[in-house]
């Protein structure tokens, strides 16, 4: 008898699997969704989402579901006929709602292959968002907008203490107000700008020392089509044929959202502008980026700039991040940023149970940790971690019935806490659970503001055979931050080798104390008694990179236990003046159990024990 039960599981699982599961394969372009009309008539995006729901219908969580694009298409899509939807977007200017173009919630083995169509936006508005999704892939799809929000001009005539003579791009719309003010518009939106980043004409590489420019526009005359004198606008650095990317630092919407979700790939996705960063990933367990790029249109492109802000922004993520043979250039903030979220501790309400909040007012209003949870806590002033881990028995919003728009928590935990724990923002705890493996590899970084690479993840990450060409700040940065930005956490196992740097640090930006930066905000340092990153001799390793410079400084390290900088390259050039303020090759401040072969760490400051 029992020699038959095997043979009968074996078929009752076989029949209880997914033996319905189909490839469906469906192809847009087909007259009977009737998406080439709409396009035409502007209500593309309204369109799209009967058809998708129509779609949801018809194939089951089981089903892998191919939607195909036309075939190198120009969809427009309009933010005015775009659905709202409340989201809440880590490092985004949370007014709500926001308009969503493309809206994807709740899909399981789906592929949209684009097949080279250009998804083309109109207006204010996200053009593309994925949520609570499973093994889903975006490939062969590029994302742009008809009026970035980014003006460009460029400078015809200095006249120093006279002011500032301009030539606006053909492309942008731009009036002068009845108050008499200069302001540039699109479908559904209009703004002066008030800041700008300057880039040398030819070589597209951002301007020798002029950072942040300060932009005054004020009693503006126009002075022949398309042209303006500024006089209140007054910069030397400035000389006739700079292209300058005037801007505000407002950023309501990436170029694509993705949040809650497992197993995403983006394969051959080009963003080539968004009002923000060009893809943040928030909440997701595991994402792959085959050639993502936030790049140009090409070499012959007009315009100088891409995103708002980074490329790629990952906040919360755990799984793995792997990112190889992208191009990101022109972006107003960094590659690629990996973080975690510190929550601040405001109150302690028994010896079990605390008030958790955001710090930042760019990250709230989404979840944060879940139930069985490890948890850390870190002092807020000295970036220094308490002894041990707890567990989160159960987390729940304190200021709204949801978790949608919260800014607060309840958490209980399983143990007992530290008495020292008492709340008013003086300590910061952390999800390690919530934390995520990366691979950076392979991608070039050119032409952007700010920096090139952030990472702050405490599991293994490796950054290698990537080119860093005129980040214009330091090209990678180590930071973490409970204090300001509330990004986590401290990196125990960071791998940095066969990359190459060109002409970093041609600009002073924050955290940008040498090409390699190690640079956590910790304002009590001098009270701390463990270094922040690091741990046992060779767990952060910079090996083999190429370093070629204009300036001194190659390595930076602050609160830094087990470094080793070793075997790396270093090439001089004179194609800038040095200017830095710091002039070590490698400076380590508050570092210990490192070593630098060949160079001589200077200036050790109370240093920890």
């Amino acid at each position: 008898m029992t020699k038959h039960l095997l043979p009968l599981s074996l078929l009752f699982l076989l029949i209880c699997a997914p033996l319905h599961a189909r490839k469906v394969k469906i192809d847009l372009s087909q007259p009977k969704y009737g998406l080439n009309e709409a396009n035409r008539q502007g209500l593309l995006s309204s369109r799209l989402a009967i058809v998708l729901d129509s779609i949801r219908q018809t194939v089951t969580a089981n089903d892998e579901v191919v939607i195909l694009l036309p075939k190198k298409a120009v969809w427009k899509l309009h933010a005015r006929d775009a659905a709202k939807h409340e989201v809440y977007i880590s490092n985004h200017d949370q007014d709500q709602p926001k308009r969503i173009g493309i809206w994807l919630d709740s899909w399981n083995n789906l592929t949209i292959d684009g097949r080279g169509t250009e998804i083309l936006c109109h207006g204010r508005m996200l053009p593309l968002a994925m949520l609570v999704s499973t093994n889903c892939t975006i490939k062969n799809l590029r994302i742009d907008f008809a009026d970035p929000q980014i003006t460009q001009v460029e400078v015809i005539r200095n006249d120093g203490e006279e002011g500032i003579s301009f030539r606006v791009a053909p492309w942008v719309k731009h009036r002068m107000t009845n108050e008499g003010n200069f302001e540039v518009y699109g479908e559904d939106w209009a703004q002066t700008p008030y800041t700008g980043i300057a880039f040398e004409k030819e070589s597209r590489h951002i301007v020798y020392r002029t950072s942040d420019l300060g932009i005054n526009l004020n009693g503006m005359t126009c002075t022949g089509k398309d042209t303006y004198h500024a006089p209140h606008w007054k910069d030397e650095r400035l000389v006739p044929t700079t292209i300058v990317a005037l801007r505000s630092y407002y950023r309501p919407h990436p170029g694509i959202f993705l949040a809650d979700n497992k197993q995403t790939t983006l394969r051959n996705v080009t963003v080539h502008y968004a009002e923000g960063m060009g893809l943040i990933v928030q909440r997701q367990e595991d994402i792959t980026l085959k050639g993502f790029n936030v790049c140009l249109r090409g070499k012959d492109d007009p315009r100088y700039f891409t995103t708002q802000a980074d490329a790629t922004h990952f906040s919360q993520c755990k799984g793995k991040i792997v990112s190889e043979g992208g191009l990101y250039e022109g972006m107003m903030d960094d590659a690629i940023n990996v973080h975690g979220v510190y929550l601040k501790v405001m109150e302690r309400i028994d010896d079990r149970t605390l008030r958790l909040a955001y710090g930042h007012n760019q990250a709230w209003g989404f979840a944060w940790g879940d139930a069985g949870d490890t948890i850390r806590f870190i002092q807020s002033k000295e970036m220094q971690y308490l002894d041990g881990a707890y567990t989160l028995q159960s987390i729940r919003p304190a200021d709204k019935r949801e978790v949608k728009g919260c800014k607060e928590f309840i958490a209980t935990f399983k143990e007992r806490l530290p008495l020292q724990i008492k709340g008013e923002g003086f300590y910061g705890v952390e999800d390690m659970n919530w934390t995520p493996t990366v691979l950076f590899k392979g991608n070039t970084i050119r032409n952007n503001r700010a920096r090139g690479a952030l990472f702050s993840s405490p599991r293994r990450t490796v950054c290698e055979k990537n080119l860093f060409d005129h980040t214009s700040g330091s090209a990678i940065v180590l930071c973490g931050d409970c204090n300001g930005w509330y990004e986590s956490g401290a990196c125990y196992d960071l791998v940095i080798r066969k990359n190459k740097f060109v002409n970093a640090l041609t600009n002073l930006f924050q955290f940008t104390n040498a090409v390699i930066s190690i640079y956590p905000e910790v304002p009590a340092i001098s009270r701390q008694t463990q270094p922040l990153h690091g741990g046992k001799l060779g767990s952060i390793v910079i090996e083999k990179n190429t370093f070629e410079t204009f300036d001194a400084p190659l390595l930076y390290a602050k609160s830094v236990s087990g470094l080793r900088f070793i075997n790396n390259k270093v090439v001089k050039n004179t194609d800038y003046q040095p200017f830095h303020p710091n002039q070590e090759p490698v400076l380590f401040e508050h570092t210990v159990n490192s070593e630098a072969p060949g160079y001589q760490p200077v200036k050790f400051q109370n240093v920890v024990k």
